[in-house]
């Protein structure tokens, strides 16, 4: 039986990009029968940066029900949120008394979201990749669905789970493997192809927001970075043209087909073709999550039900790890 363990931080709305890559994966995991998916909200890593604590709660639901608007089945997943399960907090420590400070300073995140005033981040940034490595070894998870610029905190993960093992002369962590999958694991901004699209970037014009109207999503699409070329018939010439690759990969991503299909479609077109195209892709895929959303949100009692029930297994899971570790360090018992 596999485990699937990942999850988002309820930061703000979720895009384009967390559709294509990451829910509409999670969607098909759910439906094999040797595998068993948890899908959290990861609130306890939204704390490592400013926020404000009802903002924070409120989006919490709200990527809960963002999560089962785009087809996350609660019947067929765990869908829980991070900080109502201790136990995730509880084997960081542990875990954080095995992982290197060295390790962690090279960490590509920590320097992104630090910068310059590395001096004055807080632990909690700094020790970000430890709770995700807890994140995933509470539940023993096999695979972990995660995007390019994460796969370097995996491998802290696996370097944890292989420290503890040989510490303690024991195989009781699991070394979770990567999966990326689907045609578009990394979704570029609509304003430049060579940076991630992110619900940090301060332009909203950068992505494609899953509450976003017909409207809004025409004009986004409209105003999307291109350049003056028509579209040509082979991927390899668009090496050089980051944008242009970036949205035939994202429409090829909502067909359902290859970006050479998409591509032919559309080859010798001008972006003043392709663009109304794709927007019309776009809103109808979106439709249904958007409608079924905006319903969750009117009945957000229900959305907390779920998620409390989601919590509560997923600490039926999580709680004979910790005591396991517990045993296995020589503590005391829980």
């Amino acid at each position: 039986m596999k485990r699937i363990l990942s999850g988002m931080q309820p930061t703000s709305q979720l895009h384009l990009g967390n559709y294509l890559g990451a829910l509409k994966n999670w969607v098909s995991f759910q439906d094999k029968q040797d595998t068993e998916c948890l899908y959290c909200v990861v609130d306890l890593h939204a704390i490592t940066v400013a926020y404000e604590p009802e903002v924070l709660k409120k989006a919490s639901l709200e990527i809960a029900a963002a999560y089962i608007a785009a087809g996350i089945d609660p019947k067929k997943s765990t869908i829980f949120v991070q900080s109502a399960v201790p136990e995730h907090s509880q084997l960081m420590w542990l875990l954080g008394t095995m992982a290197q400070m060295g390790k962690l300073q090279r960490m590509t995140q920590f320097k992104d979201k630090a910068g310059k005033n590395a001096e004055r981040a807080g632990l909690g940034l700094f020790a970000y990749p430890v709770l995700m490595a807890a994140d995933i070894l509470i539940y023993k998870a096999t695979h972990v669905p995660v995007g390019e610029d994460q796969k370097q905190h995996l491998e802290l993960t696996r370097d944890l789970a292989s420290t503890f093992n040989t510490k303690f002369d024991i195989d009781f962590f699991p070394h979770p493997e990567p999966v990326i999958t689907g045609p578009a694991p990394r979704v570029m901004s609509l304003r430049d192809g060579t940076k991630k699209m992110s619900k940090s970037e301060p332009s909203d014009m950068s992505r494609i927001n899953l509450t976003d109207d017909a409207d809004t999503i025409l004009k986004k699409i409209k105003k999307a970075k291109t350049d003056p070329e028509p579209l040509p018939d082979s991927l390899e010439s668009l090496e050089e043209r980051p944008e242009a690759l970036n949205l035939i990969t994202l429409y090829a991503a909502l067909a359902n087909e290859a970006k050479e299909d998409s591509l032919k479609r559309f080859a010798g077109e001008s972006f003043s073709v392709f663009k109304p195209a794709f927007a019309e892709l776009v809103i109808e895929s979106f439709a249904p999550i958007t409608n079924e959303m905006n319903k969750l949100m009117q009945d957000i009692d229900q959305v907390q039900k779920i998620v409390d029930s989601g919590s509560e297994k997923s600490r039926d899971i999580a709680a004979p790890v910790l005591r396991d570790v517990h045993k296995i360090m020589g503590l005391s018992a829980l």
